[in-house]
């Protein structure tokens, strides 16, 4: 997920439909989709969605609707950096708007992933800007989008304790619009790549 101050960021893609979907899905097919998460998605994104690896997001504890629109977009090719494009345009293109929204679900309800600070100096730094933005640069606080605890809220992406190292690309494919993330781009733009990477250090630490 990744700083879609990124996170990852979020997105506003994709129709309402599938969302209202995914909130009445029965035993069944919630049991599929969590079939597929659990034979699927954890060869990247890990057991229950905490990845090891900094190049897959961690999926545990994100927010439902989020992760509903990224797979839309996914699956729609609308979201096209490099990443979606080698590694999820083909699997995402599979699912169905019922196969996503279990997926999401099922995401939705795991323990979080730790917090893991491995910078502390620069992770106070981070909170900094996390907290507070920079107004006079048209930078402003992480916390109106994701929360005071970086925990998300709907379509913007839970922050807390994401990999840095997958929050600083993301930020970079914002930056550049390889990642087109219209209502980010102008402030994204204008964070220095050392505030991403106390950013991210931080929400890693969450």
């Amino acid at each position: 997920m990744k700083l879609a101050c990124s996170v990852l960021v979020g997105v506003v893609l994709g129709g309402t439909a599938t969302i209202a979907n995914a909130r009445d899905l029965p035993p069944n097919a919630q049991k599929a989709a969590e079939e597929k998460a659990v034979n699927l998605c954890s060869s990247c994104h890990g057991p229950r969605g905490i990845s090891t690896s900094p190049e897959f997001p961690i999926l545990a504890a994100q927010r439902e609707d989020y992760t509903i629109k990224q797979l839309e977009a996914f699956a729609n090719r609308i979201r096209a950096d490099k990443d979606a494009h080698d590694f999820m345009w083909g699997i995402a293109g599979q699912l169905d708007a019922v196969t996503i929204g279990g997926i999401a679900r099922y995401y939705a309800v795991q323990p979080p992933a730790p917090g893991r600070s491995e910078r502390p100096a620069l992770a106070m730094k981070g909170k900094e800007m996390f907290d507070g933005g920079a107004l006079d640069r048209g930078i402003p606080a992480c916390t109106a989008c994701h929360g005071q605890q970086a925990e998300g809220a709907g379509e913007f992406p839970r922050l807390a304790g994401q990999h840095a190292k997958y929050i600083v690309k993301q930020v970079g494919y914002i930056q550049t619009q390889a990642r087109e993330t219209a209502i980010k781009h102008d402030f994204m733009k204008a964070l220095t790549h050392e505030e991403t990477q106390a950013v991210a250090a931080y929400v890693q630490s969450r």
